[in-house]
């Protein structure tokens, strides 16, 4: 089929007025004006932006219900304990319903492809069938509460990928955060990933206490671990994203999630070995976080892009609703750093989430032999406007297609 629209976006290059994108099976055939392509297939789409898919990348789907269950706490360590203490009390029917809902969320707000942060991984593959998403699972492994050995935690994740179906989505590894694992679990995920092509994502750097923790060895945090029994003679020696180069975690397969404090050569060891960042602006400011580090990140070259996070950190009224949306991310992005142009900000959604998730030249844009991944936004406006539409734009998206195939079809 052809589709045409007013303007479409590639994102890898410039928007184009009147423009059309030829779809042959699950691929994308040709881009360019529609004058170029022939009518007789042409599903004309109106007055929309048409661009690719949406790739959000860090989630938590299985958290979604969670939605203002949380309020903010005074400190992260507070957070967290609040956080085991609600999770604790879910079934397995709660997290696996959640994970639909947010799916649902991701796909009629523009979402074709996200990272998700899989807690409860018995959830696979089942939940991949129930949606049309493209879905990278990281298999979250901790090991300071359950104090098992870290050769066993890995294996058990492996044996999990290893069983799971080839198909649109696909496994990797995440040690969730260095403040929660170990040194040997960090090191044991990096190699066995490298050596198997898989991704890898670890939460680092999120809160000023994990890196005071690692920094100073100090803090509430430290105090708290180190309680609960946890070996703390990793720490007090250097910052988290050091921490992670010394375990040799760091590579062009790891998307290290959050990075929001950064020691004064961080920036510059995490673009020398090509890692990529997630960061979660709504997340960002429910923590009240320090300003995120962007200026000094795309200085360096480092690969940043966005996710949601979950929504049990976005900030919620009793009678608000609120859901996974990567336009709100980049709305709330956008609003904290008004001198980063729009264009960045939407590569920062689609181009760069695609290459961070290993899907480079496939997903997060509309070129020859990428997946035809499209959505669709309402615009009248001129080509060059396109990208500030795009940052502006709230609510539901007209049309998602992926792999070909419509999720929301266009109204006939």
């Amino acid at each position: 089929m052809i589709l045409r629209a007013r303007v479409v976006a590639p994102i890898s290059q410039p928007p184009i007025e009147d423009g059309a994108v030829r779809i042959v099976n699950d691929r994308i055939a040709a881009v360019g004006p529609a004058k170029d392509f022939s009518s007789d297939e042409t599903i004309d789409l109106g007055e929309v932006i048409l661009l690719p898919g949406l790739v959000n990348a860090h989630c938590h789907l299985d958290y979604t219900d969670m939605a203002g269950m949380l309020p903010p706490q005074k400190s992260f360590t507070d957070w967290i304990k609040l956080m085991l203490s609600a999770k604790a009390e879910w079934t397995y029917t709660e997290y696996a319903e959640s994970w639909v809902h947010g799916a649902g969320m991701l796909l009629r707000n523009g979402t074709t492809t996200v990272g998700d942060f899989e807690v409860v991984p018995e959830l696979l593959p089942d939940v991949w069938t129930a949606t049309p998403l493209r879905v990278i699972s990281f298999l979250e492994m901790t090991g300071v509460k359950s104090r098992r050995n870290p050769a066993a935690i890995l294996q058990e994740a492996v044996k999990r990928i290893e069983s799971l179906p080839d198909g649109r989505s696909r496994a990797g590894l995440a040690p969730h955060a260095p403040y929660s694992t170990g040194p040997e679990l960090l090191r044991l995920a990096a190699t066995t990933a490298r050596r198997r092509n898989w991704p890898v994502s670890v939460h680092v750097a999120e809160s000023a206490q994990e890196f005071e923790m690692f920094l100073r060895g100090d803090g509430e945090m430290f105090e708290w671990l180190r309680r609960n029994e946890r070996d703390m003679a990793d720490c007090g020696a250097c910052s988290p994203v050091q921490h992670l180069e010394k375990q040799g975690a760091l590579s062009d397969n790891l998307l290290a999630v959050h990075v929001n404090y950064l020691a004064q050569k961080d920036a510059a060891l995490l673009a020398k070995r090509k890692v990529s960042v997630a960061h979660c602006p709504r997340s960002h400011r429910y923590f009240g976080h320090q300003k995120f580090p962007f200026s000094r990140l795309n200085r360096a070259k480092v690969n940043v892009c966005l996710g949601t996070d979950s929504l049990a950190t976005v900030r919620k009224s009793p009678r608000q609703t609120v859901e996974l949306s990567l336009f709100d991310e980049m709305a709330a992005f956008a609003a904290a750093h008004p001198r980063v142009p729009a264009k960045t900000v939407v590569q920062m959604a689609t181009l760069n989430g695609a290459r961070a998730l290993g899907l480079a030249g496939q997903a997060g844009e509309l070129s020859k032999s990428a997946f035809a991944d499209l959505i669709a936004v309402p615009f009248n406006g001129k080509p060059a406007d396109a990208c500030d539409a795009l940052v502006g734009h709230r609510g539901p998206v007209t049309v998602n297609m992926i792999a070909g195939e419509w999720v929301i079809p266009p109204e006939r």
